[in-house]
Formats: C-alpha cells, structure tokens, sequence
C-alpha cells in the first residue's frame, strides 16, 4: 500500500472588471498552501475541485478562463456569490 500523496495544487481567480474571469494565482505543493492560506487571511471562499484546478493550472497566469471552462467556474462563482449574499453585478458596483 502506497502512502504517495501528489502535492496539493491551488489556483486563484479575479472576476469582475473584466468580461471572463481570470488566473491571478497558480502554484503546487509549498506555493499552493501559501496562495490558500492568503485567501482564507483575505476571507477570500475556497472551493476544493482537483479537475477544475488540473484544467486551469494549463493556463498562465492574467490569462482568461477559455469558454470551454465557463460553466464550471460559473457554478463556483455562483456559489460564491450565494454564500456573500451578493447578485450578479454587485461585483462592478465596488
């Protein structure tokens, strides 16, 4: 039995000034724990989806997200904006 774990894997996203939402972040291992521990300082929602975080971490960094992932990051964002009580469009009133 292996007790192999793959390092922990994070990416950050921006949306709001912008018409998709965009990679501000990506690290693994050591870097992945500091981008998630500033979040959780920053009170920034964490959402864990190993595929989504293997999809976009083929992405750079100030990149948009492609087409091709807006329903899986929408379904996040939706989350995020249930859990701060937010509708969309709060996010460009700011």
């Amino acid at each position: 039995m292996s007790t192999y774990k793959p390092p922990r894997r994070a990416v950050a996203l921006e949306y709001g000034q912008r018409s998709a939402p965009v990679m501000t972040a990506k690290g693994q291992g050591e870097l992945a724990e500091l981008i998630i521990e500033e979040a959780k300082k920053q009170g920034i929602h964490i959402a864990e989806d190993p595929q989504l975080v293997g999809l976009l971490g083929q992405l750079k960094v100030n990149d948009e997200i492609p087409e091709s992932l807006y329903v899986a990051v929408s379904v996040i964002l939706s989350w995020v904006y249930w859990l701060k009580g937010m509708e969309p469009g709060d996010e460009k009133v700011r």
